[in-house]
């Protein structure tokens, strides 16, 4: 099958190379997925697990890509709640090759059913976006109705899909970016949005919850924003300074089925609609990892025809 895989760490984006590998086989409670679309987390070559397995053995060439949305094709021994032949969605493991091959091999429960009517394309830009975005709000971040919430990044991937989730849980909602990002932000469901190039941050007073996918100074600064009881919600590195009389998190998202069929009914009802900066073939994945230009939400890459 082709597949894109990484065998030099050192190389970075520049060691991506196509390659033939052998067809995945299934474990038990695994299934094998053919892969219609996929999608990556550019960050993700600097991640540990990408070069090792679960005891810390190298496993290149390993292939990337966390995010996979496709159709059944293979059972594992003891494998129950998928069958051959059913779309699925979802995420791929963290310590084995993921989902920018033709074929993959799943912990079946690290998937959800895909609805008939929805695009793969459009699947494969939630899993990790999705989750990221319900368990940084809800579980870490604790955010209730009539709270504000301070979304950093709110064009991207996390960022587009925290926003309409937060909207809808009826907070008033803050995003940030740069300013090529107003127009995204207001329109996904933002009530203010600040320009971190050209705004004043401390400008939008205290909030409830801060969910941030930058870190570094924009994390620092945005701590003293928290306001008593509050959470500071971080996803790019541990939080360097804390709240003074709230909490922070740092956490990485866990797959979650039933989340992701409760963030499925949000696609087909229209309640969610994930931001696709682009979809590519997967002959292309390796310049999507390095995009000449920046584009709002996620790039998808199609890997195999519907």
């Amino acid at each position: 099958m082709q597949a894109i895989t990484v065998s030099d760490r050192a190389a970075g984006i520049a060691g991506l190379t196509p390659m033939d590998l052998p067809h995945p086989h299934a474990a038990e409670n695994d299934v094998i997925v053919r892969v219609h679309a996929a999608g990556f987390t550019p960050g993700e070559l600097d991640w540990p697990a990408t070069w090792t397995d679960r005891a810390g053995r190298d496993r290149t060439p390993s292939v990337p890509g966390h995010e996979l949305s496709g159709v059944v094709v293979e059972l594992g021994y003891g494998t129950t709640g998928l069958s051959v032949g059913q779309r699925v969605f979802g995420l791929t493991d963290w310590t084995r090759n993921g989902s920018l091959a033709e074929y993959t091999a799943v912990e079946a429960r690290n998937l959800a059913p895909l609805p008939a009517d929805v695009d793969h394309t459009v699947a494969a830009a939630l899993p990790i976006s999705g989750l990221t975005a319900w368990q940084g709000l809800f579980d870490h971040g604790r955010l209730t109705t009539g709270q504000t919430v301070l979304i950093h990044g709110a064009a991207g991937g996390v960022g587009s899909v925290a926003i309409q989730l937060a909207r809808e849980a009826g907070a008033r909602v803050i995003g940030t970016g740069r300013a090529a990002d107003r127009v995204t932000a207001l329109e996904l469901g933002a009530h203010t949005f600040v320009d971190l190039q050209n705004d004043t941050l401390e400008d939008i007073g205290e909030v409830d919850v801060v969910l941030d996918v930058i870190g570094g100074d924009i994390m620092d600064r945005s701590a003293a924003l928290v306001r008593a009881g509050g959470t500071l919600v971080a996803i790019a590195m541990q939080p360097r300074v804390q709240p003074k009389d709230g909490r922070s998190v740092f956490f990485v998202v866990e797959p979650d089925r039933a989340r992701l069929t409760e963030l499925a009914a949000r696609l087909r009802d229209g309640r969610l609609k994930p931001v696709v900066g682009g979809v590519r073939p997967l002959a292309e994945a390796v310049d999507a990892f390095a995009p000449a230009t920046r584009t709002p939400g996620k790039t998808i890459i199609r890997v195999t025809e519907d």
